[in-house]
């Protein structure tokens, strides 16, 4: 089986490229930072030639490469066509953000050397719009602080053991913070009743047993979860056998702290008992007001 991993780290200057390639070099990997896109396929070839010791590669390639970019699109056909594998990183935040990192630096944007870093930005989504779109990974470092990005890049892309099948991560989250940008799959849960509105409820978490039985007492509850578990049933096993390595399923709710939580939940307990490999993130649950949580297993820490 092949081994070799090679990762393509992209996306908007300012986004935190220069620390995944840090984090990913502490790990193991041998990285290259801006690399012109051109000259892909022929290192990635050497490397995969070379053993355990080129085994992981990360490659850094971005709009500072100026008209060099341009052949990115067709440097990764190559590698499809030489059957190299490869997976897209791309780091993204938004535009308030960015702009915020610009100012503290006092740097100014490389499309918009003299000029105004919003039109810089436009610009480089504009070019980078097509890479985004092939991108298996989109990490949004908004609210990410570094060590959280760490922790983040260590779950996604240490080393897997052969034969252990696709990883699966559940999140749940709140549509007023935003949809998760990295979800190959969305639930929207504002549907099911809200326990929100019950006072002795309103403070405590989906993974309280009070609230969790309140979400599970209704009949569209069981309904919803029947048809949740064999969605998810039927697309799994697809999904690895078309080879994909990785699966994130978003469970969303208004403030991601009652209903997604407790949907996450329980899609979490299902896929566990079907042998699956699987965790879970809150991604918001703590940024409401909680007052009482139960943690019934060791809950990985929110990323984006």
């Amino acid at each position: 089986m092949d081994t070799f991993r090679l990762l393509i780290v992209t996306g908007m200057s300012g986004a935190g490229k220069t620390q995944v390639l840090q984090a990913l070099e502490d790990m193991g990997y041998l990285c290259v930072d801006n690399i012109p896109p051109v000259l892909i396929p022929k290192l990635s070839d050497i490397c995969r030639q070379g053993g355990d010791r080129t085994s992981r590669v990360a490659l850094v390639v971005d709009i500072r490469g100026g008209e060099f970019f341009k052949a990115l699109s067709e440097s990764l056909d190559t590698l499809k066509e030489m059957k190299v594998p490869y997976e897209i990183v791309f780091m993204d935040a938004t535009d308030e953000t960015l702009i915020r990192r610009y100012k503290e630096t006092r740097r100014s944007h490389p499309l918009a050397p003299s000029g105004r870093i919003t039109t810089g930005l436009k610009k480089e989504r504009e070019i980078l719009d097509s890479v985004r779109h092939r991108a298996d990974y989109i990490i949004d470092t908004t609210n990410m602080k570094t060590s959280k990005l760490k922790d983040y890049l260590k779950k996604r892309f240490t080393q897997v053991e052969s034969g252990r099948g696709m990883s699966i991560t559940v999140v749940s989250f709140g549509f007023k913070f935003g949809i998760p940008l990295d979800s190959d799959m969305m639930w929207d849960v504002r549907f099911l009743p809200n326990p929100f509105y019950i006072p002795e409820f309103r403070n405590k978490t989906g993974r309280v047993k009070e609230v969790n039985d309140y979400i599970h007492s209704f009949e569209i509850t069981d309904e919803f979860k029947e048809k949740y578990f064999d969605t998810i049933d039927f697309l799994v096993p697809n999904y690895e056998k078309e080879g994909k390595t990785q699966f994130v399923v978003a469970v969303g709710c208004t403030g991601g702290m009652h209903r997604s939580v407790a949907m996450a939940e329980a899609l979490y307990a299902h896929l566990l008992e079907k042998g699956y490999r699987v965790s879970i993130e809150h991604r918001d649950m703590m940024k409401n007001n909680v007052e009482e949580d139960y943690n019934p297993h060791e809950v990985e820490t929110s990323l984006a």
